[in-house]
């Protein structure tokens, strides 16, 4: 429900930069990380901890282990790269903030990208959020073994969405090539190929991959701590849309009463995240944000969020060799991504 705006102790609340003597210590602690090709020759891949990272993200990942002390109240929307992280940022920013009339004539969603509604941990800035302090909402990209000790330890909830493999790889590579492309025109020309991606990808040479560990350590998590971990697969969250949001509104402590139920609101949340709205939305059809000192237009998030878009990219062979992958690598776990 609408949260208050009153002062708290909570996370949401600090306001930190990572200063330039912190910053250079992160530098350093990188350059001594092994080193792959990434998929544009201008960027290489560092592993740390097990997982490969562009260097921009590691800084406020690392400030974020050292500094970052998350509270019980806190909720983590944790998600691999392009497996519908800004659908659900913008569903659980409006499950949380909701009032008791639901309006979307206004309010941040209609004004800021979702993911400035909700901010990563990782960028290395916290910061109070409109959700407010009494449910602050917080997101990353992180592996559940990356993520600051605080966050395992205060026994905050973790919303985790994943995605099958051949449809995140496929927006990944779009994404990287065309944020290239935004930010350093004429270099495109030089990012992989999707055939040479996807030999990157099957290999776990990705951002913050390889894909399946990522998305095995969240699920054995929630496995042994069910009541603090959701785990959600973004094909399910489409077919059952209205199911998962009220299972998130449950999660959060907030559930739809009988009257929102009964006044459409659930399917007004609904509509106004879906991907023709969303997509369509001024702010995310014309914005921008600063990556660094280069723009980046806020369009880029939004590209199909089709299931089983693969197939018009991919080669049945291609799909068929990452299942086997897949399957392999989450063989004995319970998980399986197949229809």
């Amino acid at each position: 429900m609408e949260s208050s705006s009153s002062s708290s102790s909570s996370s949401t609340l600090i306001s930190s930069k990572i200063t330039s003597e912190s910053l250079q210590k992160y530098i350093d602690e990188i350059s001594g990380l092994p080193k792959g090709n990434g998929w544009s020759p201008s960027s290489d891949l560092y592993l740390y901890k097990g997982f490969w990272f562009y260097p921009h993200f590691l800084p406020g990942a690392m400030y974020a282990r050292d500094h970052f002390q998350a509270q019980p109240n806190d909720i983590f929307l944790c998600s691999p790269m392009k497996t519908g992280s800004t659908w659900l940022k913008s569903l659980s920013f409006l499950i949380a903030t909701r009032s008791s009339k639901f309006d979307d004539s206004t309010g941040p969603l209609r004004t800021m990208v979702p993911h400035d509604c909700i901010p990563f941990l990782e960028f290395g800035e916290y910061y109070s959020t409109p959700t407010g302090p009494k449910t602050p909402l917080f997101a990353s990209h992180l592996p559940y073994t990356c993520l600051p000790k605080s966050i395992i330890d205060s026994g905050c909830k973790i919303v985790y969405l994943c995605r099958d493999p051949k449809d995140t790889y496929v927006s990944l590579w779009h994404y990287f090539r065309n944020a290239l492309a935004s930010m350093k025109p004429g270099q495109e020309d030089m990012f992989v190929s999707i055939e040479e991606g996807f030999e990157y990808f099957c290999n776990g040479v990705s951002s913050q991959g390889p894909y399946w560990d990522h998305v095995l350590g969240y699920w054995k998590a929630s496995l042994e701590r069910p009541q603090k971990i959701l785990f959600l697969k973004y094909e399910d969250m489409k077919m059952e849309t209205e199911a998962c949001v009220k299972k998130l509104a449950e999660f959060f402590g907030c559930p739809f009463s009988i009257e929102e139920e009964r006044d459409g609101i659930v399917q007004e949340i609904i509509k106004f995240c879906s991907f023709e709205s969303l997509s369509n939305l001024k702010v995310n059809k014309t914005g921008k944000q600063m990556r660094g000192d280069q723009s980046m237009e806020n369009s880029l998030y939004f590209r199909k969020g089709k299931v089983g878009d693969w197939r018009n990219y991919l080669s049945a062979e291609m799909g068929e060799r990452l299942d086997n992958i897949m399957e392999e690598k989450l063989s004995g776990s319970g998980l399986t991504f197949k229809n």
